[in-house]
């Protein structure tokens, strides 16, 4: 899977505002706080888990990329962030009451290990919170290639065996293969609206796919790619910022 490494200045400057989008939901999906006890798995930057702290939780962040957590832990301070990635998460079976994973289970090699490395550490009966993507801008960048004249990466995909419907039905029976209890799962959509240079610095910061597409190019390369982005964000820009609609499955499930 893509290599996240170094990106966590870039992506907070870019990405954790996309990725924010769900957190509404996750909030409403995992009711009052009663000072449960939350792991956020895979938290990146560090601002669903400080969400949901500020709302009365004892929060815990997993991440396992260092500039990730550097930058959660200086936004974050009042805030636990540990070194851990599924599925072997640095914890005893059964320590929390709630699990949430937003927009981590797109990035591993085998979902249904990862799920159930989740549903290990939560108590019988804990909500499980998980979302991925099921449409991203990657038309954007997709555009961009072709108006540079070059030809975009493949999307990754799993091997056939370990691949689900990307549609929230497929995201619920995945789950629950993976022996999450009672999974539901809604689709919601969103429209980012991202500033063209916040944009910008997720390619030049190596941020997801398109990011390592762009850092791999060589100088003309990178020339061509960047007239094609102004191009499509001049044409696209609405009173400066671009409008870019995404679709996220978000399921919410219980351990057994």
């Amino acid at each position: 899977m893509k290599s996240w490494d170094g990106v966590g200045e870039a992506y907070a400057a870019s990405y954790a505002s996309l990725c924010a989008g769900t957190g509404d939901t996750l909030i409403r999906l995992l009711g009052d706080a009663d000072g449960r006890r939350l792991l956020d798995v895979g938290s990146g930057t560090g601002d669903l888990a400080a969400r949901f702290a500020r709302l009365g939780w004892d929060v815990i962040g997993c991440e396992p990329e260092d500039s990730m957590r550097s930058v959660a832990e200086r936004e974050h301070p009042g805030i636990r962030f540990v070194r851990g990635a599924l599925p072997d998460l640095p914890f005893a079976d059964g320590s929390f009451d709630a699990v949430t994973a937003n927009f981590v289970l797109n990035h591993v090699p085998d979902q249904r290990l990862a799920a159930r490395g989740i549903a290990r550490i939560a108590v019988p009966d804990a909500a499980l919170a998980a979302t991925i993507w099921i449409d991203s801008p990657s038309w954007f960048w997709r555009e961009v290639c072709e108006r540079a004249q070059l030809v975009p990466a493949t999307g990754e995909r799993l091997a056939p065996e370990k691949d689900f419907a990307r549609t929230a039905l497929g995201f619920a029976g995945m789950l629950a293969e993976a022996d999450w209890q009672t999974v539901a799962a809604v689709e919601e959509s969103w429209t980012w609206q991202v500033a063209p240079e916040a944009l910008w610095r997720s390619a030049e910061g190596g941020v997801a796919s398109a990011g390592l597409f762009y850092l791999g190019l060589d100088d003309d390369e990178r020339l061509r790619f960047r007239r094609g982005f102004d191009e499509l964000c001049d044409e696209h820009a609405q009173d400066g910022v671009v409008p870019l609609r995404h679709t996220a499955a978000v399921a919410v499930g219980r351990a057994a």
